[in-house]
């Protein structure tokens, strides 16, 4: 399957080489490339919102730390690669261990609380590590960010263009994705369903609620990880700017309004959460109100799909 990868990636830096992608190069500039990152980013948030769906929509538990799980995994694969000198995929490997750890730890503090002060604890966690990736200077550099970061290679294959990370970004998901369905279908995913439902009657059948609630938090933290892996090779340079509280409530956005507890929703909101700056672009808006008007139309989508349909667009389980 890498193999193949490898000889797609070939095939096509050899395509956008050729005069014909030359001279749509030329015609429409870097609309392509600006297509082409915006499926990057798609794929990115897709992979976000199906890990934190695992614990909102299949365990119904709302957590606001899914930016703190994006950012360790995102910084976690940068130090191994730039200090460790470790490739790409040992990297993430490393980075998918190091959150799902960290993930178990906190699901054992946080599951002790329910509903709103469960949310509270895991707001708590996602301050913490904010704070620390803006601290700890020596290792994250602080507010300055990493830069440089090496882009991917995968079997001696440089994965440095645009549309070769586009494919392995959309493998990535589509695995991410194998596996979030695999969960939903499975006997495991059956029972957690079954815990969020009806605790009572879960622990009246002999299923440990605490344990399935803890496996889908270190579940969720570790498909979490393999976004920030990817970002931080993507963008070359990552700062605690992009891990802060705004980007858990964008994932936890993606959730709600893509739909929770289905398989497709999270796909559905991510590319909702994406486009819609990318609208306010095309409809020309000022750059200095576009940010705001950003928050208040995210804020007022978000405000009509609760009122309406509290399940998201596709979703099959609601908080009300």
């Amino acid at each position: 399957m890498v193999v193949c990868c490898g000889i797609w990636i070939s095939y096509l830096d050899l395509a956008l080489a050729t005069p014909r992608y030359s001279l749509i190069g030329k015609a429409a500039g870097g609309t392509l490339n600006y297509i082409v990152h915006i499926l990057v980013m798609i794929t990115l948030y897709s992979i976000l919102g199906m890990s934190l769906n695992i614990v909102v929509g299949y365990a119904g538990m709302l957590g606001l730390c899914q930016g703190a799980f994006y950012g360790i995994g995102a910084y976690t694969c940068t130090v191994l690669m730039m200090h460790s000198g470790a490739e790409f995929l040992p990297a993430v490997l490393g980075a998918i261990a190091m959150t799902g750890l960290i993930s178990i730890i906190v699901a054992l503090v946080t599951m002790r609380f329910r509903d709103d002060f469960f949310m509270l604890g895991t707001l708590a966690f996602q301050m913490i590590v904010s704070s620390v990736l803006y601290n700890w200077v020596d290792l994250t550099r602080g507010p300055y960010g990493i830069a440089g970061i090496p882009k991917p290679v995968i079997l001696n294959i440089s994965i440095s263009t645009l549309p070769a990370f586009l494919l392995i970004s959309t493998a990535c998901a589509s695995i991410v994705g194998f596996i979030h369905w695999q969960i939903s279908r499975s006997p495991y995913g059956r029972t957690l369903q079954g815990v969020r439902d009806d605790e009572l009657a879960a622990r009246a059948l002999g299923k440990n609620p605490i344990y399935y609630r803890i496996t889908a938090f270190a579940a969720s933290g570790c498909l979490a990880a393999i976004a920030g892996s990817l970002y931080a090779s993507y963008a070359s340079y990552i700062d605690p700017t992009s891990f802060g509280l705004d980007e858990a409530v964008l994932v936890l956005m993606v959730v709600i309004i893509g739909g929770t507890g289905s398989t497709y929703g999270p796909f559905l909101g991510a590319v909702f959460v994406v486009l819609l700056p990318e609208l306010l672009r095309i409809c020309n808006v000022p750059s200095t109100l576009a940010p705001n008007l950003r928050q208040v139309v995210f804020g007022l989508c978000l405000v009509l799909v609760m009122r309406f349909r509290p399940q998201g667009i596709a979703g099959r389980y609601s908080f009300d």
